[in-house]
């Protein structure tokens, strides 16, 4: 007797539901690409208990007719592709006919469509239909789940806290308001809305809904483009960074992805200007031929694959520097009073005071350890807490920031011979002498390395480096990438490479050691950028060459100092990302003093 069996139906649909319905958030994505496809303008998405109870979606896009709305249940049922070479230029969110059935398979499902036309009710429990019937509702498609994983319990379990599952949510229904600006958002989690966009198609107004008006302030507009790829979107000035790369929202072809070597991209076009340890806040919509993407990678259709992916970095990297660079300016301090809060933090064995609750969404990384506490012990007494609805007709409107010039700067001193005080017309700038000077050696050995590159000093004994028999093999194309800095590696046996001769410029570094990690960069990154395989080393070499903390400067050096960093490309940050100088505004001073 045989032994393997053809799995049913139910089943199969179950095992498929763990690839697309890992959590709430899975589902909410699925079902609001779905609306988006059917050219809803408005969508509305109600969630309880972080959708774990129940998420509810309604939409007024084109609906469905009776049997479309049955037929939307089953495995591999989908309006969106029709033959095979549709699947090789998909021009929707949704194709794969896969969400629905898995969703009901692990859920309690109640659908209400109109298509202008008729409307119908669908109720399936767990897979099985109980009803399909007319009923009365308005233009488009709502759709309820409840009683999410409860055949499943061990899915179930491995949810975290309400919080963290809202804050997914959240988060996901934000990345769609940014890609989709002409599309009215609104959230509404345990009965209060918690986020709305009016889709009047301005993205700048959902950047301030999301991230608050400073940051909306000092946006920078993308727009550019070469033969195949467009990039739009907004990038944040470097001031305003974020602990991950959370804030970077990638769109292609305004699809919701995860492209790790386009997020490298766009982070090492802010390398210049942000700590290492800090990311930038960045929304960038790519419009491509859809045939140059594989949008079939996975279910969850968070990855893709791109056929000319490298000139799409390459264009990223070419286009967000300029930008910065044309727009960049020094940071403002904001002085703000701290305001006080009470915070009571009850024992276990207290009765909980009557507290009226206050639902605040926040970043995801900031509720991961949300996990490890139990918060139900823990009440926060606020004095009259009051939930304030988001009005967003009354936002007032935001420029993006415009292009800056260096400022017009007078020294009028020194402090604790650290920073230089100079005068200006937005008010007192604070110049990190030591920051400062490490972007001016910087930027001098830059040149230096440029003009010397061809100058070449024979070695008294050759540089033998070890290396991998498949580096010894590629030795013609690392050279292809070395010979703009000047330097050429010899195949010397079958795992060794050796240098001969030097360019100038590395006279200053330790020629072995930088050759070594030269090479190491090319095994691990199989690209090689000047300036990014250089900048650490460069960078160390311009700090030990800068004035240092705790040394008092005559006015002659101060006026230097400024005016070397005046006629740097990038004044206003050092090669570590930090800021040269910040500027306390003349107005916020005033209001300081009472004026």
């Amino acid at each position: 007797m045989g032994v393997i069996q053809t799995l049913d139906m139910q089943l199969t649909n179950m095992i498929a539901a763990g690839e697309v319905v890992e959590r709430p958030m899975g589902i909410v994505k699925e079902l609001v690409e779905n609306s988006i496809d059917a050219k809803a303008t408005r969508i509305e998405v109600s969630i309880t208990q972080g959708g774990i109870q129940s998420i509810e979606i309604i939409d007024n896009g084109i609906g469905m007719d009776s049997e479309d709305a049955t037929m939307a249940f089953k495995r591999h049922a989908t309006s969106k592709i029709h033959k095979t070479q549709d699947l090789w230029s998909i021009k929707t969110l949704g194709f794969r006919g896969e969400a629905l059935p898995s969703i009901s398979s692990v859920s309690e499902v109640v659908l209400e469509t109109n298509d202008g036309k008729e409307s119908t009710k669908v109720e399936i429990h767990y897979g099985d239909i109980i009803s399909v019937k007319p009923f009365p509702c308005n233009q488009g498609t709502a759709i309820r789940i409840t009683g999410l994983f409860y055949k499943t319990p061990a899915r179930l379990k491995h949810l975290k806290t309400v919080s963290y599952e809202n804050s997914l949510i959240s988060d996901v229904i934000q990345k769609f308001a940014l890609s989709h600006p002409e599309i009215a958002f609104t959230l509404i989690s345990d009965g209060k809305e918690s986020f709305r966009t009016t889709g009047s198609g301005d993205l700048l107004e959902v950047v301030y809904q999301i991230y608050g008006k400073d940051i909306a302030k000092n946006a920078m507009i993308i727009d550019d483009g070469d033969s195949d790829y467009k990039i739009k979107g907004i990038c944040i000035h470097p001031q305003f960074t974020r602990a991950t790369r959370n804030a970077i929202s990638v769109f292609l072809n305004e699809r919701m992805v995860r492209p790790y070597r386009i997020q490298k991209a766009i982070i090492d076009s802010y390398a210049n200007y942000i700590p290492s340890d800090r990311y930038p806040i960045v929304i960038l919509d790519i419009k491509m031929d859809s045939q140059l993407v594989d949008v079939n990678v996975h279910p969850s259709k968070w990855e893709v694959r791109l056929s000319k992916e490298q000139q799409l970095e390459y264009l990223i990297k070419e286009s967000l520097p300029k930008i910065l660079n044309a727009h960049i300016q020094a940071p403002e301090v904001k002085l703000e009073r701290i305001k006080e809060e009470k915070i009571v933090i009850q024992s276990f064995f207290e009765e909980p005071t009557p507290t009226k609750k206050v639902e605040v969404f926040q970043p995801v990384e900031q509720v991961v350890e949300e996990q490890k506490v139990d918060y139900k012990s823990i009440e926060r007494k606020i004095e009259e807490p009051v939930y304030v609805e988001p009005v967003v007709e009354k936002i007032e409107v935001i420029e993006p920031l415009p292009k800056r010039e260096f400022p017009k700067l007078r020294v009028i001193g020194q402090l604790h011979g650290k920073y230089i005080l100079c005068e200006g017309d937005q008010g007192l700038y604070i110049i990190d002498q030591h920051a400062a000077q490490e972007r001016v050696h910087y930027e001098q050995f830059l040149q230096t390395m440029n003009d010397t590159k061809h100058v070449m000093n024979p070695c008294l004994v050759p540089h033998m480096l070890h290396a991998s028999s498949d580096m010894v093999r590629r030795v013609d194309e690392i050279n292809e990438c070395t010979k703009a800095i000047g330097i050429e590696f010899e195949a010397f046996g079958q795992d060794s490479l050796i240098v001969r001769e030097i360019p100038m410029w590395l006279k200053d570094v330790e020629e072995g050691v930088f050759l070594q990690d030269l090479l190491d960069n090319f095994k691990d990154e199989t690209e090689i950028n000047k300036n990014k395989i250089h900048k650490d080393k460069i960078a160390t070499m311009a700090c030990h060459h800068s004035i240092r903390f705790n040394r008092f400067l005559t006015q002659e050096e101060m006026l230097e100092v400024v005016e070397q960093l005046k006629n740097c490309e990038q004044p206003y940050h050092c090669p570590h990302g930090r800021p040269t100088f910040i500027c306390l505004d003349a107005s916020r001073l005033e209001k300081e003093f009472y004026r």
